[in-house]
Order: C-alpha cells, then sequence, then structure tokens
C-alpha cells in the first residue's frame, strides 16, 4: 500500500490522505466517501489526477487497516484487485 501511494503524483498523495483522514477520524461514514464491498471490507472512494482511487480497508477494533489501494479504470471493481485485498485480510488475521 504505501509503495503504491509513494509512485502517485504529490498532489494525487494528498487528496488521498485526506479523505483516509476523514474515514479514520469520521467513522463510521457512508456514500459518497466509502462504500461497502464485502463483510469487513469497505472502500474509500478519491478523486486524483489520474481518475477514481479506490482505497481498499478493513476495520479492526478502534484500528483503520489499509489493505488495498488502485485506480479504478472500469465501473466494477476487477476481481484481482479485491482478491488483493482479502489476502491481506486473511494475512491480517492469521498475526
Amino acid at each position: 500500500m504505501r509503495e503504491w501511494l509513494k509512485s502517485l503524483i504529490r498532489e494525487d498523495r494528498k487528496a488521498i490522505g485526506e479523505d483516509i483522514k476523514t474515514a479514520q477520524f469520521g467513522w463510521p461514514l457512508g456514500m459518497p466517501l466509502i462504500r461497502k464491498i464485502e463483510k469487513g471490507v469497505w472502500e474509500i472512494r478519491s478523486r486524483t489526477s489520474q481518475g477514481i482511487a479506490r482505497v481498499l480497508f478493513t476495520v479492526e477494533g478502534h484500528t483503520m487497516v489499509l489493505l488495498h489501494g488502485f485506480i479504478k479504470k472500469s465501473r466494477k471493481t476487477p476481481q484481482s484487485e479485491l482478491n488483493t485485498a482479502r489476502q491481506r485480510l486473511l494475512e491480517l488475521h492469521k498475526e
């Protein structure tokens, strides 16, 4: 997740960071910023210069855990992006 954020331009990182902060301190929130994807996985939607960024996350107790981030190119969330977040969620629960 960190490497993906670092690969973005400064303005995009700032926009995503602001939305993450809003989600973290305003939790629970709903549309248009946050949408539940499935049990235990939500997405934050951020406008960037490259399009709409998605940050998939979960909440463990009082902690927001960022699982995966990507720029969404199609209307539907790609299965491969969702699978990456699911895998990281499984790894989190193994710890």
